[in-house]
């Protein structure tokens, strides 16, 4: 008697664990195997760059899942093998330690890794900020008091910026930007937390590139600017973005373009799926392909492959979405569902941002795309049917101030 291969997660991530408990709890009995190039067992990403880095979390606590629920689950683990290689024809999946993993269904779950400003590898000083070590190794520097430069004005270095200071390091942040995160959040609502950052004690630079980062001797010393400027530094952290993690399928003929290119239902074709950061699949209301490196966005993906592998191709739903995500800077907590990004501008609907407690919209082509609420999470959630609806604005009986995201 031949026993089916079943199931084989690569990723030991939220979207993976996610798609092996939606298999689960759907009555799935065949063999599951969760493969996964770090040691660990699933645990949470958003803590390490807050609770984790301030050392307020023991390493423990992010993990996704107790040893019990694991053994609840009965996964197969290949935990600390990435896997290097994947045969579709044969339906045989390749890891670092020489073995092969045949399989019935394969989801693809590898997420991203980060970038550094000149793709040199992080050295003594230079960080990066995405797994559990990268945490660790960066709240040991953090430790000494450096002077810390950041590279990058996303939601990473903001947040890294907020704890820093916290711990009394001397902070400089060089972004792009008129203002982090103004890319993401918009010119009003970026320099409302630009402001806040100030007021602590970060220097912002910006408007400038970082190009190269400084060593002597093996240590960060500083980082250059596309001027020639050189800013000093005791410590560097990259927050310039992620890269999915797709070589591996190189030749696989797993359609890969910004992530594994998937269809409506996650399907990348061959027995092949994918969830999480990594995925990338067209938008029902765009028809723009998508790729969203958040939290939830995992999590759901995760559930909604496990949903269409066990209905079947025939019968797979399209994934939909709205999606959710949250950054805490200073005491500050800063929520947002849809899409923020691209919007031609910004309605405050309720508060102040001079108070900085408010909601607003963000809306594109005179349709909601996204809310975003400092402080105001009840307003924020009766936003989410518009954004939800890409509902048209302005909506009616609404009565809002209109603030241009140029300024």
């Amino acid at each position: 008697m031949t026993t089916s291969p079943g199931v084989v997660v690569v990723g030991a991530s939220a979207a993976g664990l996610s798609a092996a408990e939606g298999l689960r709890r759907s009555g799935y009995d065949g063999p599951v195997t969760l493969v996964g190039d770090e040691p660990h067992l699933p645990y949470d990403r958003p803590p390490l760059s807050k609770q984790l880095l301030a050392g307020e979390w023991p390493p423990e606590r992010l993990s996704l899942r107790s040893a019990r629920d694991f053994t609840d689950l009965d996964l197969r683990l290949r935990l600390g093998v990435p896997a290097v290689s994947l045969r579709t024809s044969a339906h045989l999946l390749h890891l670092a330690d020489g073995s092969r993993l045949p399989y019935d269904t394969l989801v693809v779950a590898t997420g991203v890794r980060a970038r550094t400003p000149d793709d040199s590898a992080a050295g003594a000083g230079t960080h990066v900020l995405r797994t559990l070590e990268d945490a660790l190794a960066l709240r040991e520097e953090l430790s000494g008091h450096p002077r810390l430069v950041i590279v990058g004005g996303g939601f990473v270095g903001v947040e890294a910026a907020a704890v820093a200071r916290a711990l009394d390091c001397e902070v400089t942040l060089v972004t792009g930007g008129d203002a982090p995160l103004t890319d993401v959040l918009g010119e009003t609502v970026a320099q409302v937390l630009a402001e806040v950052h100030r007021e602590h004690g970060v220097r912002l630079v910006t408007g400038a590139r970082a190009v190269e980062v400084l060593r002597e001797r093996g240590r960060t010393v500083g980082v250059r600017l596309a001027t020639g400027r050189v800013v000093p530094a005791d410590a560097v952290l990259a927050g310039v973005g992620a890269r999915p993690n797709t070589e591996w399928l190189a030749g696989s003929g797993v359609p890969v373009g910004d992530g594994v290119d998937c269809d409506v239902c996650l399907y990348a074709g061959d027995d092949v799926w994918a969830a999480g950061d990594v995925a990338s699949w067209p938008d029902a209301v765009s028809g723009k392909r998508l790729r969203v490196e958040h939290r939830t966005n995992a999590t759901e993906q995760g559930q909604a492959v496990a949903r269409n592998i066990l209905a079947g191709r025939a019968s797979a739903t399209a994934f939909r979405t709205v999606p959710y995500f949250w950054s805490d800077q200073y005491g500050l907590r800063v929520q947002v569902y849809g899409r923020t990004r691209g919007a031609d501008a910004v309605h405050v609907v309720d508060g102040s941002t001079r108070q900085r407690r408010f909601t607003a919209v963000y809306v594109r082509d005179g349709h909601v795309v996204g809310a975003l609420g400092i402080g105001m999470f009840r307003s924020l959630r009766a936003l989410r049917e518009l954004v939800a609806a890409h509902a048209l604005w302005p909506a009616p009986h609404a009565e809002a101030a209109v603030l241009d995201r140029r300024g």
